[in-house]
Order: structure tokens, then sequence, then C-alpha cells
């Protein structure tokens, strides 16, 4: 939290740029693409429509941003702010202005993926209540397969993951959690680096997917060549399968 924030600092940029372009990275490595578009939570619209006045709470707004992940990560960081910037002059547009003026086909969703970046205070114990109030119970959903809410408490920063099955959110926050440690340290070193290659896997993870599963090594003749050791096994089992694709199988013979 607090190297974040000091590389914010430094580069003129708000904390949530930084968390923003983090976003798109794991969502870039996860999807294999350069250019990603995700939603970002505005302030609220000021035309939230008829009999809007009655209605309790705030209204927020949603908006596309689009980042890409081809440059240096400082130029990326700037780039993300400017954007994000750049975004605020239409915080009042509503989303079904944005789909329409995307080009994207009537139907097809301008993003699945959503940031809510939420400036909060640290929560100091059970929430107080008037004493003829009951609380039953409290929940959040919103219509996106993907949501990240990011709080920033000002000295410590929360992440919270929504998700559809089979999407696991604690991997989520992990990925999340790496990208920005990963993001930080490149900054902080090699702020030249192509944001691209910046990690997204945390070390357990990355341990299990290239240490544990590929723990294959196994002891075999070496003064044979392999197909003599093929040729062995033929020997050996004609009959058994050696390849499957699809419906068709081949033995060894």
């Amino acid at each position: 939290n607090d190297r974040l924030r000091a590389q914010a600092k430094r580069m003129g940029v708000s904390l949530a740029s930084l968390c923003h372009l983090a976003w798109a990275q794991v969502l870039a490595r996860a999807s294999g693409n350069e250019q990603i578009v995700f939603g970002t939570v505005l302030f609220g619209r000021m035309q939230a429509g008829d009999s809007s006045d009655s209605a309790m709470g705030l209204f927020i707004n949603t908006l596309p941003l689009r980042v890409d992940l081809n440059g240096g990560v400082k130029d990326s960081v700037r780039s993300t702010h400017a954007c994000l910037a750049a975004l605020l002059e239409h915080e009042h547009a509503s989303l079904v202005l944005a789909q329409r003026c995307s080009g994207v086909p009537t139907g097809a969703p301008l993003f699945s993926a959503l940031l809510n970046y939420r400036h909060n205070t640290m929560p100091s114990g059970e929430l107080s209540l008037h004493a003829d109030i009951e609380l039953l119970s409290t929940q959040e959903r919103t219509n996106y397969p993907m949501a990240l809410a990011i709080d920033d408490f000002g000295q410590a920063l929360g992440l919270t993951v929504q998700v559809v099955q089979p999407l696991d959110p604690n991997r989520l926050c992990g990925y999340m959690q790496q990208a920005l440690d990963s993001l930080v340290k490149a900054l902080e070193h090699t702020p030249s680096r192509p944001t691209w290659s910046l990690g997204v896997l945390p070390d357990n993870e990355r341990e299990l997917l290239l240490q544990t599963w590929n723990a294959t090594k196994a002891p075999y003749p070496q003064h044979q060549c392999i197909h003599q050791l093929f040729e062995a096994q033929v020997a050996r089992t004609p009959d058994a399968i050696a390849l499957v694709h699809e419906d068709q199988t081949l033995s060894y013979a």
C-alpha cells in the first residue's frame, strides 16, 4: 500500500490509475489480449430519469475504459491516468449511449468485467443502527460475470471479487495482488519494462504450474534411442492403447 502510494505521488497520478492498470493486466493475461476494455464505476448521473427524486441512495454510472498494454510500464501508467481523466468528462453519459457509440453490435456486451474503486473508512466494529432498526442481512451483487471492488482506506487497500462459477474469487484476488506487486516493483526498478511482461501469477500457483505438475522426470535407458524404446514397448504390449484422439484409438502395434 505505502509503496504504491509513493509511486503514484512520484508520477503525479492517482492510486486508482495504478489499480486500473493492474486489473487490465490481470484481464489481459487471462484472455491473451494486449488491449483490454472493462467497465469502471463513476459518480452519479445528473439525468437519472423520471421519478428519480423519489429514489433512495446515489445514482452511479458505469462506462468502458480501454487500456493498451503494448508500451512500457511508465508510459502505460501515464496513459491509463490520462484515459481515466478523459473519461470523467463523460461521467454523466449513460452506458446505453456508450454502447451505441462503440460500434459493438446490439445485444453483445461492451465488456464483461468491472472495476469499482471506492474511497472508504476503515470499519471500526459492528454497524451502528437506530434502536428500532434491525439488520437482517446485506449482500452485494452486480450483473457482470467478473467484478472487482477496491476499497481505498487511506492506510490500506482491500480487494473484493465477485465472479460467476466456476471461476474462483480467491484466485482472482491473488492475481490482482500479484499484479499490483509486479507493477510497483517495475516502477521502482525497471520503469521502461514492457507492461505485458509483468507477472500476475502468485508464487505458489507459479510453482504448481511450472514445477509440481511438470515433475515428470523418470529414469530411462541411456544407451537406447527413443525409437528403440518404442519398439520394445510394442513387443511387450502390442494390443495396448498408445494414442487416443476423440473417438479413435491406436494400439502400439
